[in-house]
């Protein structure tokens, strides 16, 4: 848009807000002088006929509609706003939960592979430094927390013929990651207390069985 079209455009709103605001003036100085009965109606005065003073008081009508128009408009927009902003607020939620189921699966299995020597010991190994490591690049800001839970599936005949008690284990991995929420207005119902730091914590947890590998 050129430097002319654009003084042209600004001088077409200024004289439409202009309008729109003497056919206010307008409107409420006849309403005050017919309410007072003083003088008739400023249009009956000038000898205007009837066509002229029925759009002036249709000036005046369409200006008090659009008082109210305002008002409404104004008393309904925060609502709608906040509504649409808690709405954007769960995707956004949904999202980091996703993220998180995933980067806790990714974790499990990589703690599963490198659980210790044996693969199903509940010693010895560094998983915990590991997943530590590749959590710092996944999400710095999570927490990790890992546990070993033995879990009995019935006698193994495989196992049975290498001559060891077989004992299964599950690597079981809790990650937990504060998600900061981004819209305004949305920490007042989805965040956690205190809700001035409008922070979310989702909390996962997975588990990822450990084989014990047999012996050669």
């Amino acid at each position: 848009m050129s430097v002319g079209e654009a003084e042209k455009s600004f001088f077409r709103l200024f004289l439409r807000a202009f309008v729109e605001r003497m056919r206010g003036i307008v409107g409420k100085c006849s309403l005050k002088i017919r309410k007072t009965g003083q003088a008739p109606p400023f249009w009956k005065q000038a000898g205007l006929s009837d066509y002229a003073a029925l759009s002036a008081e249709g000036l005046w009508a369409r200006a008090k509609r659009a008082g109210q128009v305002t008002v409404e408009l104004l008393l309904v927009l925060p609502v709608f706003m906040l509504m649409l902003f808690c709405i954007m607020e769960i995707g956004n939620l949904a999202y980091q939960t996703i993220l998180v189921h995933h980067c806790a699966y990714e974790l499990a299995r990589i703690g599963s592979l490198v659980a210790g020597p044996n693969g199903g010991g509940s010693g010895g190994g560094n998983e915990v430094s590991k997943m530590e490591s590749t959590l710092k690049e996944m999400l710095p800001v999570a927490t990790l927390d890992s546990s070993w839970e033995p879990r009995s599936y019935g006698p193994d005949p495989q196992a049975a013929a290498t001559g060891d008690n077989y004992i299964s284990y599950d690597l079981r991995v809790t990650l937990n990651y504060p998600v900061k929420l981004v819209f305004p207005g949305s920490s007042v119902m989805l965040s956690d207390v205190p809700r001035s730091q409008r922070i979310k914590k989702i909390s996962v947890t997975v588990r990822m069985p450990i084989e014990k590998p047999f012996k050669q």
